[in-house]
């Protein structure tokens, strides 16, 4: 059964059609994978490689891909439903397929590796535009170009063929046209000169430059293509890095960045709450608030990997801190690194992940006032409009929940504090 390419398109009439994916999950346990049984056929109407969106499925699902193209086995690892993949591929044909300007799938992608980028053009309206290369999918485009872009493949095949001509000593009948193709630029006296010249102190700076350039460029790319606790140690070492140059303070953006480029996006606050924090956490949360706001807004997984490195920070440093957990979390809490409900969540089971199961309960247990303050605050805003605060007692070194009556109308003054409501 074939489907509109544009599955957003309901016009039955719309002629660019293409097979409904279909997925086979193979294997059991660890084994399992799910093989994309026509993804040659899907791509060939896309006019996309069959690796592309096989690729992107991986990098969507967080899961390894293969590539069999001679036995034309797609597969990506893990057990994924047909309709779930469907719902995805349309995500890709939107990145990479239709036009931005006309919405038609009569696209071409143009590589260049130099500086590289990824250019897209439309047959239908004549558009001409970069794509943006953000995703992960766009490393791999870079690093394996459409078999259709000019000088790709054409160009591998000629280089092959010369060698082995040269290999086999043959070719002697267009020997003279040989040596032109073979060194293009050893012929051309331009290059020649060019080349000449390049010889000065500064020039050969210059190259060295482009060299290290293309270097950085293709270690980025290839630290994509490694493990999750790969990329969790380059990370690792790339905030260690800065603190240890004393330009942790300030690389609150840089530090995202290398997340977002290394996909550790979640695990950051678990990361930067292990070299950011000690017993002074409580200090170093107002310090270095920024760097994991950018993290955990809006991310409740963020936010339970910042829990988690919380309690192996308590496990480095009980004496100091087992005591301070309570007012630890709502220091957390209110400088919103983490969320009433993630909060709560966390709070109904003890888990061993990060620490003992006795530690876990230990630390569970000190947190019982703030958590129960967060429950009965929360009810008390819907029934009554008495308040409640947190008193910490630095003798006791425990929180204390005291319930603050509203002043009655001819005990008010005229003049108030907005942060005493």
């Amino acid at each position: 059964m074939s489907v509109n390419v544009n599955r957003s398109v309901a016009d039955q009439f719309y002629r660019y059609k293409m097979p409904r994916l279909i997925a086979k999950v193979e294997g059991k346990g660890n084994g399992i994978k799910t093989v994309i049984v026509n993804m040659t056929d899907v791509a060939k109407a896309l006019s996309r490689p069959p690796t592309y969106p096989t690729k992107f499925f991986g990098c969507e699902l967080g899961a390894q891909t293969q590539f069999d193209a001679k036995n034309d086995r797609f597969i990506v690892n893990g057990s994924h439903e047909a309709n779930k993949l469907q719902d995805m591929l349309d995500v890709f044909i939107r990145k990479f397929v239709l036009c931005p300007e006309c919405d038609n799938p009569e696209t071409d992608l143009h590589i260049n590796p130099k500086k590289q980028t990824i250019g897209n053009s439309c047959k239908a309206c004549g558009y001409r535009g970069m794509l943006d290369t953000q995703h992960k999918l766009c490393t791999f485009i870079l690093k394996n170009p459409p078999e259709n872009e000019p000088g790709s493949v054409e160009k591998k095949k000629d280089k092959k063929n010369r060698k082995k001509d040269k290999e086999n000593g043959s070719g002697s009948v267009e020997a003279g046209n040989h040596n032109d193709i073979d060194a293009p630029d050893a012929v051309d006296g331009e290059d020649d000169e060019d080349w000449a010249e390049e010889t000065t102190e500064e020039a050969q700076r210059r190259r060295m430059e482009e060299i290290s350039s293309h270097a950085k460029n293709l270690t980025l790319s290839e630290d994509l293509e490694k493990t999750l606790e790969e990329r969790v140690n380059i990370f690792y070492n790339f905030v260690k890095q800065k603190r240890e140059d004393c330009a942790v303070d300030a690389a609150d953006k840089e530090i995202l960045v290398e997340a977002e480029r290394l996909d550790v996006m979640a695990m950051g606050p678990l990361i930067l709450s292990e070299l950011l924090f000690d017993e002074n956490i409580r200090d170093q949360i107002k310090k270095y608030k920024r760097h994991f706001l950018r993290f955990c807004v809006n991310n409740k997984k963020a936010q339970k990997y910042l829990l988690g490195g919380f309690e192996c920070l308590v496990k480095l440093h009980q004496a100091q801190l087992l005591p301070r957990v309570p007012v630890v979390l709502k220091d957390l809490y209110d400088a919103d690194l983490v969320e009433e409900d993630v909060i709560l969540s966390w709070a109904e089971k003890v888990s061993k992940k990060y620490v003992s199961k006795e530690l876990a309960k230990e630390i569970h247990a000190r947190a019982s006032p703030f958590i129960r303050w967060l429950k009965e605050a929360e009810e008390e805003s819907e029934g009554t409009n008495a308040r409640l605060t947190v008193v910490y007692d630095s003798s006791a070194r425990e929180l204390k929940v005291e319930t603050v009556k509203p002043n009655k109308p001819d005990e008010e003054e005229d003049d108030f504090d907005i942060d005493a409501i």
